[in-house]
């Protein structure tokens, strides 16, 4: 199983993917591999980061949490206030994951630079945001930067080589397959929605899985 574990996971997530209206339109495919590809992922990440106990514990946290985000936006509208709370406890344990070997905030440019990636991405969907979901959306954006910025961190911190430029990625997916959700959801549609926004959330928390160390690396 091993071995064909990122092969199942990417059918996983291609019935997921096709489930919605423009491919294949079979609701119940999401309700059923939405949650097993995320599942995989967490199976993937289980084998790996022995070496790194905090850590894992942390990311693994980070990934269940994800995955109770993932059920609740199978309702896309009583979900999505749960599923954002979700979300962003998941990004806070993924903040403590990556802040054990470095402080946060150890770079200031990568912070620099995603606040202004933020800021004007929130500045750009503020007007569709209903007023009950601002607070919320704020502190989900607040919470979301400082992960990838911290990831980035991470990253520039780190010796050529280091499994912390795929971190680095993951965190920047993550930012991006929510700015391709919030502008489809506060914006307008998005063409294939779904394919954008989920193939860059399972990307983005692969890498996040992968930046843990192989079972067989001490």
């Amino acid at each position: 199983m091993k071995p064909l574990l990122p092969l199942v996971t990417l059918v996983s997530a291609a019935l997921s993917i096709l489930a919605a209206p423009w491919a294949l339109a079979l609701p119940w495919l999401a309700f059923v591999f939405k949650p097993l590809t995320t599942v995989l992922v967490i199976v993937f990440a289980s084998g790996r980061g022995r070496a790194q106990p905090v850590q894992r514990r942390w990311v693994l946290v980070g990934l269940v949490l994800s995955l109770a985000g993932d059920v609740a936006l199978l309702w896309p509208q009583q979900g999505f206030l749960p599923g954002l709370v979700c979300f962003l406890l998941a990004h806070g344990a993924y903040l403590v994951a990556f802040t054990r070997d470095r402080p946060l905030a150890s770079r200031p440019l990568p912070f620099v630079a995603y606040a202004l990636v933020a800021g004007g991405i929130l500045w750009l969907l503020w007007p569709g945001i209903p007023a009950g979901l601002r607070a919320p959306v704020l502190m989900y954006v607040v919470f979301l930067a400082a992960m990838g910025a911290q990831a980035a961190a991470l990253w520039l911190d780190a010796p050529a080589g280091s499994r912390s430029r795929v971190l680095a990625l993951g965190g920047a997916l993550f930012v991006t397959s929510d700015a391709l959700l919030a502008t489809n959801r506060f914006a307008g549609p998005l063409p294939l929605a779904s394919l954008w926004v989920l193939s860059t959330y399972w990307l983005a928390q692969w890498c996040i899985a992968s930046w843990l160390a192989p079972a067989d690396e001490r």
